[in-house]
């Protein structure tokens, strides 16, 4: 059997990751690149007499210097070891999209191009001649529909004979002579040592005249790289005098030159264009007035889903741990062991794993959001309010908005800004966002609580999230990270139907990796707790004798002025450091008994009032994130004192707002 490793590349929002999906369907996994804080898709399939790798490259908008993405797509597609670059393409959107093409070209890559979106070109009227096109290009163009199976099979096949004849695709690429004649002197004096043989000497030429620092940085171990630099020095010079631009934006203008060149030769237009789908509803979804107001709704739809339906089955499955509880003790009776098993895993364990059902339907609605393309407008909705209020630009919120998923992606999604500053201030904030793993804390309270309310109070505590995080933001902008913030310009994709399939597939990956999480560091940290709550020997499980319980009585009176001054309280925030489903499964392992009426609820019941309640929750959204999240800064800043600083400001946050929100209630009469 074959072996060919391919790589899907092309610009954010083409579809690309839903034809990843489509490919591979489960056989994929998610990793970070070697020594590099970009995440990582891989899956393969079998097809006739191969089996293909297939890489989901970052999205990028082009091939420079200027972020890590664009550095690891570049590096993956001058790799020897891929054998086709298949770019994704919106067919509603040639011109933007073929930029990328340009630079990859540039580099020789081994194209197939995959027309995505045709059914969008369509309905704008736009006639695409894709022979023509291929032609022009110089490479395989397929049309397809990432969502369904449209020309998967074609597809696959033009990447299996592209692969066994591969194709040099700079061979169609003009700038016209003017440029043509300075690159193919400068070709030379790079083609006299053979150092830089892995990628085409034009392609070195237009990065040095593009002063992009890696290539800069390879063209000074050359013996001749003095006479280079002068060359290159001489013909930005005579491109200054010539055009009377800079040398990057001349070859800017020749790529797209070309481009222009390509779409009147292949693309047929109507004289006037009807508004799309996604720009009519866009006055509404994107409107100042309506669009938060929209945010908010959606958000409570959510919410109020994800309850009425998860529920049920959580506590089917709260039923079935029950159960397991009640056999284990029948059968090895009242022991250590039994203990262990019942109130230690089942209780920590289980207690976590009954909210599987809402982190999964939760996930699923945020996927959906994702894939539909309205996550991008969410961002460009309080692009205003951000930076008005806080100077940060809309590009900000994205990171946020990820945050609603997991701590550790959304921190790491702010290496996307330009600026250090914006991007740490980012990550001061990320941790405020309300990630899932609180999910099961707040459908505990909720559900002892709320019962009649669940989705307008779950909602009220991401709302909280969102302001908190944008007070603290304008007041560390102010004071520790100065600056002028620069404008954003953000791209919004067209409004699509997402694929089944790979909504299913996100949900499941998120929901397997919380199911993996209890498994592990859940796991190993319920067995903690039940030991330290079984200790010293003959005291009463998980009592104020018992070794958690002394832990959490010395230290809980910091937080009675929050209205949760009790131990077990106390006890379970130190925990949720580790992971905050552990908050829940803390409150399991001592509380979750299998005697009958035993149950968390209950007794919780004597520990919080609604109130207090209330501010319990409000500090598990806002104080210290998980240990991942606290690893995912010290790896991103290269550096203990960031993560450090927000370990501190989560935490002094925390105890003001809880504070506030307690004692503010009690003095109004609420408690």
């Amino acid at each position: 059997m074959n072996n060919i490793k391919i790589g899907l590349a092309g610009n954010p929002n083409v579809g690309k990751t839903t034809l990843f999906n489509q490919l591979t369907g489960l056989r994929q996994h998610v990793g970070n690149w070697p020594g590099k804080t970009v995440e990582k898709a891989e899956g393969h399939l079998n097809f006739d007499n191969s089996r293909i790798d297939v890489i989901d490259l970052p999205g990028n908008y082009a091939l420079s210097a200027h972020s890590i993405e664009e550095i690891v797509s570049r590096d993956f597609i001058v790799d020897e070891e891929s054998d086709v670059i298949v770019n994704v393409i919106d067919a509603a959107n040639l011109e933007r999209n073929l930029y990328l093409t340009t630079q990859m070209m540039e580099l020789g890559a081994n194209l197939v191009i995959a027309l995505n979106m045709n059914k969008f070109a369509k309905k704008r009227e736009y006639e695409i001649n894709v022979k023509e096109l291929s032609e022009l290009l110089g490479v395989p163009v397929v049309e397809i529909e990432a969502t369904d199976s449209t020309s998967k099979e074609e597809l696959l096949k033009v990447v299996e004979k592209a692969a066994n004849n591969p194709i040099d695709s700079s061979k169609k690429l003009v700038y016209g002579a003017e440029l043509d004649e300075h690159i193919k002197d400068l070709e030379n004096l790079i083609e006299e040592n053979n150092q830089l043989s892995d990628v085409p000497s034009s392609w070195t030429v237009i990065k040095l005249l593009e002063n992009d620092d890696i290539v800069v940085e390879k063209v000074k171990t050359l013996p001749n790289f003095i006479e280079i630099f002068n060359e290159v020095d001489k013909v930005k010079k005579h491109l200054k005098n010539v055009y009377n631009e800079n040398s990057e934006e001349v070859i800017a203008n020749y790529r797209y030159s070309f481009i222009d060149g390509l779409i009147k030769e292949s693309v047929v237009k109507p004289d006037v264009e009807k508004p799309s789908f996604t720009e009519k509803l866009d006055k509404f979804i994107t409107n100042r007035i309506l669009g938060i107001p929209i945010f908010l709704v959606i958000l409570w739809v959510i919410f109020q889903i994800t309850f009425t339906i998860g529920v049920p089955f959580q506590n089917l499955i709260d039923e079935g741990f029950t159960l397991l509880g009640e056999g284990i003790l029948a059968v090895l009776g009242e022991t250590w062991l039994s203990s262990l098993l019942v109130d230690g895993i089942i209780g920590g364990v289980g207690g976590v794993l009954t909210f599987l059902p809402v982190i999964f339907l939760m996930f699923l609605g945020i996927s959906i959001l994702e894939d539909s393309g309205y996550l991008a407008r969410a961002a460009f909705v309080m692009d205003k309010v951000m930076h008005k209020l806080v100077g940060l630009h809309g590009k900000a919120f994205i990171p946020m908005i990820l945050g609603f998923g997991c701590g550790v992606p959304a921190i790491m999604a702010t290496r996307t800004m330009e600026y250090e500053r914006d991007r740490l201030l980012t990550m001061m904030i990320v941790p405020f966002m309300s990630c899932t793993a609180r999910l099961p804390v707040y459908a505990l309270f909720v559900a002892a609580f709320f019962t009649a309310y669940q989705g307008e109070i779950t909602l009220s505590l991401y709302i909280l999230g969102i302001i908190v995080a944008i007070i603290v933001a304008a007041i560390l902008k102010r004071t520790t990270f100065k600056g002028v913030s620069t404008p954003f310009v953000m791209e919004l994709p067209s409004y699509k139907v997402p694929s089944v399939k790979g909504v299913l597939i996100h949900s499941w990956e998120k929901g397997y990796s919380f199911i993996k999480k209890a498994g592990t560091i859940i796991l190993l940290a319920s067995v903690v707790i039940w030991a330290l709550s079984s200790l010293p020997v003959g005291v009463e499980y998980g009592t104020q004798e018992s070794v958690i319980g002394q832990i959490g009585t010395t230290i809980s009176p910091i937080l009675a002025p929050l209205g949760f001054g009790e131990w077990q309280a106390l006890v379970s925030l130190i925990f949720g450091v580790v992971a905050k489903e552990l908050v829940v499964g803390t409150f399991s392992s001592l509380f979750g008994g299998a005697e009958e009426g035993a149950g968390i609820e209950s007794a919780i019941h004597e520990l919080f009032t609604p109130l207090s309640a209330y501010a319990f929750m409000a500090f598990v959204l806002l104080y210290v994130p998980c240990f991942a999240a606290i690893g995912a800064v010290r790896q991103e800043t290269n550096s203990w004192k960031w993560p450090l600083a927000m370990v501190a400001i989560t935490t002094i946050t925390a105890y003001i707002v809880s504070f506030i929100i307690y004692q503010g209630g009690m003095l109004i009469g609420i408690g």
